[in-house]
């Protein structure tokens, strides 16, 4: 059974830091696609950032870049999103989520075939 297991969330103070971890069991996800989203109460999940399977390319959210950063550690099944700078509406639930194959960087929740519970991320002004 494939399980994504987020952690690293919590309260922060406006301009401070987190690290959000994922990580991967059940299977082997060094070919999928990773991805890390948000949704915020009454609101849609929106796209945050994705790596592809190499790692060698990343692609985020206009409302992000600069600030955010992914990356994944295929030895160990795991990826990150090192948030800084964080502001007030970087308030949500963050979720991981993996596609397997194909080599194209989706930005839509629909595309994605496993997703974790999600991590709550609040930042106080």
């Amino acid at each position: 059974q494939v399980q994504l297991e987020e952690s690293g969330g919590g309260l922060v103070q406006a301009g401070g830091s987190l690290r959000l971890s994922c990580a991967v069991s059940g299977r082997s996800f060094s070919n999928d696609n990773m991805a890390w989203f948000r949704q915020a109460p009454g609101k849609e999940r929106e796209f945050v950032a994705v790596i592809a399977w190499r790692g060698s390319t990343k692609y985020y959210a206009n409302s992000v870049k600069g600030r955010f950063t992914i990356s994944r550690d295929n030895a160990k099944n795991t990826v990150y999103l090192q948030m800084n700078s964080l502001k007030p509406e970087d308030t949500a639930a963050y979720y991981c989520a993996a596609r397997s194959g194909g080599t194209y960087l989706y930005t839509t929740p629909r595309e994605y075939n496993y997703w974790g519970q999600g991590t709550q991320v609040t930042v106080s002004s």
